[in-house]
């Protein structure tokens, strides 16, 4: 089988690139990025040494990809990953937009021309957020969960936001780009017969992640706290009780590995929530406990006032990739946190590493 993945030399490009060496036997794996990523450098000896064939491309340039090898399937791990993006006065909306969007159109064109099939690395923040912000909320052991006897919008329970939920605006600019990415890599897979799958993940995280406040939170908090670094609570109470869910690669990977093998079929899901599940949340609160269990206690800052689209609480539903596909996360939060903090211990300036120039 040959794949090619996008990205790759990003956290979950580089990741997926990895595990799926490991899964596939007779893989052979090719991998473009455009290296803007601070940090993303650190990956290509890497992958190289593992036998991974690495193109210096973006995939904004749709000349960029005319010299690609021909592949039997596309991995899009190429995006501006932040919710922020385009909004917060250091980054260009066009720019989101044209990574995100017109980056997967030029690879659905790509898989067009070769025959291969797509698999989208896409995310939680396609779902709607009036319907998430407006949840009514109580506070359990220091962390948000939504008050049991309310009237959930349809998606949407204590066990998190399936597949449902609708994905109608407002979903943030970021958002916008990986809903319209999602509905026209599947407009591309039926209009020219290609196996398109779309994983809706939550919040990834794992060693050599590179951390910052906008993504990577797990990453970011933890290896802020180890170097002594700021950290502020920021809006809803103050608190730190937002919650999110964790997944890791690893079990991405196993999905991506049934997909690619599966190919085209019917009786399985075109898009599904990938997620650690209710069983793996945290809210920064609980996070900060258990980083001042492991490294010691810091103080954390508090500023109440929201940040544009953030909600207290995100946590996905993956009952229908559980039902389809049998498939379940593996890794506890609790272990993916342990190897954050061994990644922290072993690069004390993985931050600045991996900060924006």
């Amino acid at each position: 089988m040959k794949i090619l993945i996008t990205g790759i030399c990003g956290f979950v490009g580089s990741a997926l690139a990895k595990q799926l060496l490991h899964r596939l036997e007779g893989l052979e794996l090719s991998g473009l990025d455009n290296f803007i990523r601070p940090g993303s450098e650190l990956n290509r000896k890497q992958l190289t040494a593992a036998g991974v064939k690495l193109f210096h491309a973006d995939i904004r340039n749709a000349s960029d990809l005319e010299t690609l090898p021909e592949v039997d399937w596309v991995i899009d791990a190429a995006a501006n990953p932040s919710v922020m993006a385009g909004v917060d006065g250091k980054t260009s909306s066009r720019q989101l937009v044209e990574h995100n969007l017109s980056g997967t159109i030029n690879m659905m064109e790509f898989c067009k021309r070769v025959g291969a099939g797509f698999v989208l690395i896409s995310t939680s923040r396609v779902y709607s957020i009036p319907g998430l912000s407006n949840l009514e909320m109580q506070v359990a052991d220091r962390a948000f969960v939504p008050a049991s006897g309310q009237k959930f919008p349809v998606g949407i329970s204590r066990r998190g936001v399936a597949e449902t939920y609708t994905t109608q605006a407002p979903v943030s600019l970021y958002g916008a780009t990986k809903v319209a990415s999602e509905i026209m890599a599947l407009e591309y897979g039926e209009t020219f017969d290609l196996p398109v799958w779309i994983n809706r993940c939550g919040v990834l995280a794992g060693s050599g992640q590179f951390g910052r406040p906008d993504q990577g939170i797990f990453s970011f908090w933890i290896h802020s706290w180890k170097q002594g670094r700021a950290l502020k609570y920021i809006g809803f109470d103050g608190e730190g009780h937002q919650v999110r869910d964790c997944l890791h690669p690893e079990d991405l990977a196993e999905m991506v590995v049934m997909q690619v093998k599966t190919g085209t079929d019917d009786t399985k899901t075109s898009i599904q929530n990938l997620s650690g599940g209710a069983e793996n949340v945290m809210s920064l609160r609980q996070l900060s406990d258990w980083c001042g269990k492991r490294f010691g206690e810091a103080e954390v800052a508090t500023e109440h006032n929201d940040r544009p689209f953030d909600i207290p609480w995100m946590v996905l539903d993956s009952s229908l990739a559980n039902e389809a596909w049998d498939w379940a996360p593996k890794r506890s939060i609790e272990s993916v946190l342990e190897e954050i903090a061994r990644h922290a211990e072993k690069a004390p300036d993985w931050l600045d590493v991996s900060e924006p120039y």
